[in-house]
């Protein structure tokens, strides 16, 4: 069978630079691995072909012959063996895929991480959200250990070099036709060991720590916001930089105010009387305090807006608004006299009940043409 065009097989133009062919080897290699796919037996037919392919367009000298003269100007040999000149690019990104898949460190050099990033769940009041404020937390850590400096080993002494992977951090294993770099399983991939553990981390290079810090929460924060802490997370491993804390604002249930990103809304009661012939009445603010005008006949339901008494948001320009949504309160607790002229005002409304209460009398219209009909 004759074989695929190259550029094909890679599915890149002839114009593809080095990186783009790279690029498209590996996510081929990463597919077709025989390892990834231990019942697809066309698995590693597809793999050597993607091998194959970047061997050559990988090799400058190769590619340029593959381009004048196709299949026939490039040495078939040359592509199949391990030692061939163009096999160090080959290693280069073979090497990254392996490292990919079996956890492995192509660089052969000691395992430096980075620490862990921390979250710490910190719940405010409305107050505070909307006003900002700055305060200090409790935070449980891995802070290096000062005993042996981080290095893990008894005071006085060393790490030393693993004998087993000379201080490479990895050994290479055999599989079949190639072979793969593993971490050291003496070391674990850092490339030394500790023969005197410093016995406050136990060799750790690392101890639990608690550390107070001043965090500083923006005005206009709401919940899900998070604060980051730069370097303020877990101490890193074998030398390499700290994480980062994140504090995640959570913020408490109000007893007056209902958040909605940067409005705010709340009901506001009304006495029957007030509801039915207007007057005004205080509500609360986050700055203090605002008196609304209700109008005559106010119905239950009724929105008013107070403009700009909401909250500005961390990425707001300006301030939300407040609604107070009307709830007309039913007297309880009534005295003989209250219900009295209770029931003297209700005889009265009877009287002229669609002018009085048009929405109970359209209401009960629309119900007996519903039973009627």
């Amino acid at each position: 069978m004759a074989k695929r065009d190259f550029y094909d097989v890679l599915g890149v133009n002839r114009d593809a630079s080095d990186e783009d062919i790279k690029k498209a080897y590996r996510k081929l290699a990463m597919k077709h691995h025989p390892d990834r796919n231990p019942d697809n037996p066309k698995a590693e037919e597809s793999f050597k072909e993607a091998k194959e392919a970047y061997e050559i367009l990988s090799d400058e000298k190769k590619r340029a012959a593959y381009d004048s003269y196709g299949h026939a100007g490039v040495d078939p040999a040359a592509a199949a063996g391990a030692g061939g000149a163009g096999f160090s690019n080959f290693s280069e990104a073979f090497g990254d895929i392996f490292g990919d898949i079996f956890g492995g460190n192509r660089q052969g050099r000691s395992n430096v991480y980075r620490g862990a990033d921390l979250r710490y769940n910190l719940e405010i009041t409305l107050e505070q959200a909307a006003h900002g404020f700055e305060t200090k937390i409790r935070v449980p850590t891995m802070a290096k250990c000062e005993t042996c400096h981080g290095s893990g080993a008894k005071a006085g002494t060393q790490p030393s070099t693993c004998p087993t992977c000379s201080g490479q951090g990895q050994v290479r294993v055999t599989q079949g036709f190639f072979s793969i770099q593993q971490p050291c399983p003496r070391c674990h991939g850092n490339g030394k060991v500790i023969a005197n553990p410093c016995a406050a981390c136990q060799g750790a290079g690392r101890i639990k720590h608690q550390k107070t810090l001043s965090v500083k929460i923006p005005a206009g924060v709401d919940t899900g916001d998070r604060v980051r802490l730069s370097g303020e997370g877990e101490a890193g491993v074998n030398g390499g930089p700290p994480g980062d804390l994140y504090v995640q604002v959570q913020i408490k249930e109000h007893a007056v105010f209902q958040r909605d990103h940067d409005d705010l809304h709340c009901e506001m009661p009304v006495s029957f009387s007030t509801a039915a012939l207007g007057g005004e009445i205080d509500i609360p603010t986050l700055d203090g305090s605002a008196r609304i005008k209700v109008p005559a006949e106010t119905q239950s339901g009724k929105t008013f807006r107070l403009r700009g008494k909401g909250i500005r948001g961390v990425r707001s320009r300006e301030h939300g608004d407040l609604f107070c949504h009307v709830v007309i309160e039913t007297p309880v607790k009534l005295t003989d006299r209250q219900k009295e002229l209770l029931r003297e005002f209700e005889e009265i409304t009877q009287k002229d009940a669609g002018r009085h209460n048009p929405r109970a009398k359209g209401w009960l219209d629309r119900v007996k043409d519903f039973f009627e009909g």
